[in-house]
């Protein structure tokens, strides 16, 4: 099948690799240095999982591709609008845009711009970043990527991702029930992670050895919940407790993507995260204090490097 992924870095990248790797066309969409690197000695995925180099085509023009079967959108949530407008020449009747981002928002955004019937929801459970320009760093996690159609349908065309993503080597493919349950339960432990390490600059480990943090921890991750469920979401009773298990089991020196960003001076993906929760608690008529303080208290940061 055809392939292109808009975004090629930590997410993107691993992903596009993977499916090459599997016999898949698979075209590279990407920019500055990364995208010379992808066009002059191709694509590098150092992996826990097994290291690979591909050669896929690489540019910045989606018109140099042309309709696909799929497109696995990994940018950054900040540029989501203005990259679903470069959408056009990937798609087909068809075609399938699924969504890797982190946020809650992004598949109605992507809905909006190219219809909601090319939209796929999509959660991406892997450590891995652009370590050099061309080299994809997979450093942990479980390389566990959940998917499915936006209204739960089980298409052909999911099918047939799930198929090709499962025949890959060093992914956990898993075509979900209800995509939307699947991204606010990762969307909980995201602001909870994200929101934490940014705001105390402190690593993952500290954080649950305090009291006090922790607890925070744990209410920002109550609070998204109880959004998703005023909202309709079929979301467990239990997630909260079931990712601070999960948690606890990770690395002490973990911070989050948040974090980096902050402390490298990167653009910040502050509004996809708590910015969201606090719109979308508004709207559903939910209080969310610590949401609202970490929003509060990185907004300067994020307004600086907008």
């Amino acid at each position: 099948m055809k392939f292109a992924v808009f975004g090629a870095g930590g997410v993107g990248g691993y992903l596009g690799a993977r499916l090459a790797d599997a016999g898949h066309q698979v075209h590279l969409i990407a920019r500055g240095d990364h995208l010379a690197a992808l066009q002059s000695s191709g694509l590098r995925v150092e992996s826990v999982a097994g290291d690979t180099t591909v050669e896929c085509p690489a540019t910045d023009d989606p018109a140099e591709i042309g309709p696909c079967d799929y497109v696995l959108f990994c940018v950054k949530s900040y540029d989501t609008g203005d990259a679903a407008t470069d959408l056009a020449p990937l798609l087909d009747d068809g075609t399938a845009v699924v969504s890797f981002q982190n946020g809650v928002d992004n598949e109605t955004w992507l809905a909006d711009v190219v219809g909601e019937e090319h939209v796929a929801g999509g959660v991406a459970y892997i450590f891995s970043t652009i370590a050099d320009p061309g080299v994809v760093a997979h450093t942990g996690g479980p390389a566990r990527f959940v998917f499915g159609e936006l209204d739960g349908e089980r298409t052909p065309r999911i099918e047939a991702l799930d198929d090709a993503l499962s025949a890959c080597e060093g992914v956990e493919s898993v075509l979900a029930e209800d995509v939307r349950v699947e991204l606010w339960r990762k969307f909980c432990l995201i602001c909870a992670q994200a929101g934490m390490t940014a705001t105390t600059r402190l690593p993952l480990g500290e954080i649950r050895e305090v009291e006090a943090s922790w607890a925070m921890y744990r209410r920002l991750m109550a609070e998204v919940s109880a959004v998703a469920r005023a909202e309709g979401v079929d979301l467990p009773e239990t997630v909260v407790d079931e990712w601070c298990e999960f948690v606890r089991e990770l690395d002490p020196e973990m911070y989050s993507s948040l974090h980096y960003d902050l402390t490298h001076g990167k653009r910040l993906e502050l509004d996809a995260l708590h910015g969201s929760v606090v719109r979308h608690a508004e709207s559903a008529g939910v209080d969310v204090p610590m949401n609202e303080a970490v929003h509060a208290i990185l907004r300067p940061w994020a307004e600086r490097t907008a």
